[in-house]
């Protein structure tokens, strides 16, 4: 069953950056991937709760389906922005969602030098190679990194629209 919380539910203190991002790796650490990851604590930073977030987000784990594409954690956090400041009406503009969009590719470069999962892990998940040298070299730590810190950089760049 299909449920979004009404904005009066929205919770009357925005959890903090740091909160947002423990969110996060907790749901890595429970098993989620790092799209589904980012995108169910910005979710739930906004007060929206969903069985079909999580699901909406399980494609573009692992950079697009193990396809070396963007990274999950990046493109969960994307969601969220859309979450946050996407429009429901074709009148609306699009500037807020794609100005904090730009900011968080931008920032999400800085701080990580790539924004591709195979460049990020140094390994094509689609190969089992890959995924040896994902399960030998314990990849999955910097997965977990990459998830929490891009969380926590979305929340701060969605602060003041979740005021």
């Amino acid at each position: 069953m299909l449920h979004f919380s009404p904005m009066e539910d929205r919770p009357t203190s925005i959890p903090s950056s740091e909160s947002v991002r423990q969110a996060a790796e907790d749901a890595f650490a429970s098993g989620l991937y790092c799209a589904e990851s980012v995108l169910s604590a910005l979710a739930a930073a906004q007060g929206v709760k969903s069985e079909l977030l999580p699901k909406v987000a399980t494609a573009f784990c692992s950079g697009m389906a193990r396809s070396c594409g963007p990274c999950g954690a990046l493109t969960g956090a994307l969601m969220g922005v859309g979450l946050a400041l996407g429009r429901d009406d074709s009148s609306k503009s699009v500037q807020s969602a794609y100005a904090v969009t730009q900011e968080l590719i931008r920032a999400f470069e800085h701080e990580f030098g790539a924004r591709n999962c195979d460049e990020l892990l140094g390994c094509d998940l689609g190969t089992a190679e890959g995924q040896t040298k994902f399960k030998d070299e314990r990849l999955y730590e910097r997965c977990r990194l990459y998830t929490g810190r891009t969380a926590e950089m979305a929340a701060q760049l969605l602060a003041p629209a979740l005021s």
